[in-house]
């Protein structure tokens, strides 16, 4: 029979061990942009071309992109930027389906625990960029929200991509959870609902820029 005592303590240190292994692998790449998005769209769906579309840009202007390294929606955001100017990270996560590495990680790393992966992407993200999706989708869409609107880390765009398929969720929120007054009408403009790549490119590097100059401005006043 089990020892749940002791199984408990190495629990710990697996859970410790993952922790180390992603701020040693992830630190030295800085700021990095995390998608997310459906495992089930293919490459016929629209919103995987325009993922890639995103990821690609995004590259081109210096950004790694992170993703969740399964197929879908990661495996766009991975193609896109993989060879076209930053690196493209996965965090693989073990799961009974939809969860194998795709073929366009330049840095690959592999979890048991949602919670430390969950940790990894939003620890050096300056943006969310999030694409149609299941409940793993809405899970990092409404955490991060809550992480933002809290204070519990820096406020960063959440970008969410397709307004035939994030609409009703937003009027929704709008109609019922505002008027109700189960959040400010402040916390509306947590995210931005977008429909073109480039537009949700701009979001994130106008972001991205904002925090350099004000890192420079910060390194000149102490000068």
């Amino acid at each position: 029979m089990e020892d749940l005592q002791t199984s408990e303590t190495w629990r710990i240190f697996r859970i410790q061990s993952e922790l180390i292994d992603g701020i040693e692998t992830l630190n030295p790449l800085g700021p990095m942009v995390s998608i997310f998005g459906g495992a089930r769209l293919g490459s016929d769906s629209p919103y995987f071309q325009a993922a890639e579309a995103v990821a690609r840009g995004l590259a081109s202007r210096g950004m790694p992109v992170v993703t969740g390294g399964g197929p879908g929606i990661m495996e766009a955001a991975s193609r896109g930027c993989h060879g076209n100017g930053a690196l493209s990270v996965g965090l693989n996560i073990d799961l009974p389906r939809e969860q194998q590495p795709n073929a366009y990680l330049d840095v690959r790393l592999s979890f048991r625990y949602f919670f430390v992966r969950k940790l990894m992407f939003v620890k050096y993200a300056v943006g969310y960029v999030i694409f149609p999706g299941g409940y793993g989708t809405l899970d990092e869409l409404f955490e991060s929200l809550t992480l933002i609107q809290t204070g519990k880390i820096r406020r960063f765009p959440v970008v969410l991509y397709g307004s035939d398929y994030w609409r009703g969720l937003f009027d929704w929120m709008r109609a019922m959870v505002l008027e109700h007054r189960c959040i400010d009408p402040a916390d509306l403009e947590l995210f931005h609902l977008v429909d073109d790549p480039d537009r949700a490119v701009a979001i994130i590097c106008e972001h991205r820029d904002s925090l350099e100059q004000s890192v420079q401005g910060g390194r000149r006043g102490n000068d």
